[in-house]
């Protein structure tokens, strides 16, 4: 492993000013970035420790009804938070359904924002790859590519975005506060990740020396917890990363879709907002015919990357499940598989 130096500032301004410096990187749980430098895939000059900066690890029901979650409230701590589950039951899933007990108790929802690509021609330095080295090549192109991108990709990079979090966090117009070397603002996670295009090493919207200090979900949010679901189909039915996932919200009035939230996860390098079904669903009464015109609107711009188009029908597929299930209720009982379509509700209760 290369060597490098250790920061531990006191503050934030002082964590920024840090981290703003070239060969800089934030070293939260390190549940991601360690393996990145233990592979020599990253290989920082700096390590910035913000782990025990005050103010980032709390969660805040807001006075406008907004919900502000610290960047370094852990996985484990959001999941398990009673009235957290009630108001979004499909972020605690997804949640739930990330990582093992040990991994959620250590990763931070802002490390959680910021995982890289876990596409295996990524990790492997003797593989060509431009998201690691800018003008390289993609080996994934016309490699074993059966899990990567059939939304958004560019012949320059075909990577999926790893997060199930992000997913109903999109669903659900989550903001994300950021402190920078000019001050703090905020921005729409939709505008966090990046699609590849030409610069697939340019990963997110944050300059150097920008850090997340916190994600907020809107007043809004709050308005779908009666019909939330988020479900990943996988590998294997244990803790493994999605081939595709989808979160969807719906809010039922009168027997009818008064609105409706979709946002999909592992067919892009960014979570991807499914806007055109959303469109479609809304003042309709729920209905098979109804999921199934969604589940195409959502995959319109969808084309294989290599190997990976039966990802196509399969994303469909997920949607439909997704939105039937969402709009039969959200159940009492997060699943004893969480986001397994193959589960049934009977589970553990988190609230």
């Amino acid at each position: 492993m290369k060597q490098f130096d250790y920061v531990r500032p006191a503050t934030v301004t002082e964590a920024v000013a840090a981290a703003a410096q070239p060969g800089a990187v934030y070293l939260a749980a390190g549940t991601n970035l360690l393996d990145l430098m233990k592979g020599n895939v990253t290989r920082p000059d700096r390590l910035v420790d913000v782990t025990h900066l005050d103010g980032l690890d709390g969660i805040e029901r807001l006075a406008d009804g907004s919900l502000r979650i610290g960047a370094l409230v852990s996985n484990a701590d959001l999941a398990h938070d009673g009235e957290f589950v009630k108001a979004y039951p499909a972020v605690a899933e997804a949640l739930l359904s990330g990582a093992s007990a040990q991994l959620r108790n250590a990763a931070t929802v802002g490390g959680n924002l910021l995982q890289r690509t876990r596409c295996a021609y990524f990790y492997d330095t003797a593989s060509r790859c431009n998201k690691r080295a800018a003008g390289s090549g993609c080996d994934a192109r016309d490699g074993e590519n059966r899990s990567h991108a059939v939304l958004g990709w560019s012949d320059r990079c075909i990577a999926t975005h790893p997060s199930d979090f992000c997913v109903p966090l999109l669903a659900l117009d989550a903001i994300v506060e950021i402190e920078g070397k000019n001050g703090r603002r905020e921005i729409a996670l939709d505008e966090l990740h990046r699609l590849p295009g030409n610069t697939p090493e340019n990963e997110s919207a944050l300059e150097p020396g920008d850090l997340i200090v916190a994600v907020r979900l809107p007043p809004a949010a709050r308005g779908f917890a009666a019909h939330a679901r988020y479900l990943k189909v996988r590998e294997r039915a244990s803790y493994a990363f999605a081939i595709v996932s989808a979160a969807a919200a719906l809010r039922i009035e009168n027997g009818k879709i008064a609105e409706a939230r979709l946002a999909l996860g592992g067919v892009a390098a960014k979570p991807w907002r499914a806007r055109a079904a959303e469109d479609v669903l809304k003042g309709v009464a729920p209905s098979a015919d109804a999921f199934q015109e969604a589940a195409w609107r959502a995959l319109t711009d969808a084309k294989p990357s290599g190997a990976n188009a039966y990802k196509i029908e399969l994303a469909r597929r997920i949607v439909v499940r997704a939105l039937t299930l969402a709009a039969a209720g959200t159940p009492a009982r997060i699943p004893a598989l969480p986001a397994s379509p193959f589960a049934s509700t009977s589970g553990a209760i988190h609230a």
